[in-house]
């Protein structure tokens, strides 16, 4: 084993649709609560440099592959990643099978819109925060960067499908990480398959109906961006905070779209504080 695996005790548990999702913990069993979501065409292995801080010493620490992600099951119906509920009822079934009383979720990226579906969909009264991370949480196109994943035509190749899986990860950092930590990125990136990419990509929700059940939200909310993202722009941590009011809103001025990798020791004393308050 080397030192970079940072798999915890891992179940596999059943969405309500029978998907199968891969489920991690690590840490104290008594501490707080944090639940941590991954983005588009990652895994729970991106929060490495999480799962390796006294995050896990401290708290109870959950993590899970989305659908058609990581270890968890890939079905090939496109509207097994669609719909309004999909998403959220993943999320309601890990907080539910794991026995978690009111958890911190938080969202990077996709997982961020995902947290606003299970928002949507079941409400704030089960949780005890909200982190979102580099999230385009108001689907808003003004919102979108050039670094953002680029639609995948049904005559895409192998080699175009490789070309456009690196030039998406490497946007994803406005740091870069090390050869290495790069590599097992690819990897599971493209573990994920081209299929599933496209029914992702065909999946939207309307910016009205989101922004009023942001205005709903009462549990504490920190917002986390990187001034340097060019896949999720910075306007959207900006959009996101005038339909919260109340959220924090904290910049990372020399980061990208990956804070907590780029810049770990701040994002995790930050979300210590924000979980410990």
């Amino acid at each position: 084993m080397t030192d970079w695996m940072v798999d915890g005790a891992r179940s596999d548990i059943r969405a309500p649709d029978g998907t199968r999702l891969a489920v991690y913990e690590w840490g104290d069993p008594a501490g707080p609560e944090v639940v941590l979501i991954h983005g588009f065409a990652q895994s729970h292995l991106c929060f490495a440099p999480q799962l390796r801080s006294d995050l896990v010493r401290r708290c109870r620490v959950v993590a899970f592959d989305m659908r058609g992600h990581g270890a968890s099951a890939q079905p090939a119906d496109a509207s097994a990643y669609q719909g309004s509920r999909v998403w959220a009822d993943d999320i309601a079934t890990v907080l539910a099978a794991k026995r978690l009383k009111r958890p911190t979720l938080v969202g990077w990226s996709m997982g961020g819109r995902i947290i606003r579906q299970y928002l949507m969909t079941h409400g704030d009264a089960a949780i005890a925060g909200i982190n979102f991370v580099a999230a385009h949480v108001i689907e808003d196109p003004r919102c979108r960067g050039p670094g953002a994943p680029k639609p995948t035509p049904e005559t895409q190749t192998l080699a175009e499908e490789i070309e456009a899986t690196i030039a998406f990860l490497d946007a994803c950092y406005g740091k870069k990480p090390s050869e290495a930590d790069f590599r097992r990125a690819l990897g599971y990136n493209m573990r994920v398959p081209t299929s599933v990419r496209r029914a992702i990509s065909g999946w939207s929700t309307d910016a009205a109906p989101t922004i009023a059940a942001l205005a709903g939200v009462r549990v504490p909310v920190l917002i986390t961006h990187g001034r340097q993202d060019t896949v999720v722009l910075p306007v959207a941590a900006e959009m996101a905070r005038a339909a919260m009011p109340h959220a924090r809103l904290s910049w990372f001025d020399d980061c990208g779209h990956s804070p907590f990798c780029e810049d770990a020791p701040r994002f995790n004393r930050e979300l210590m504080a924000f979980v410990s308050a």
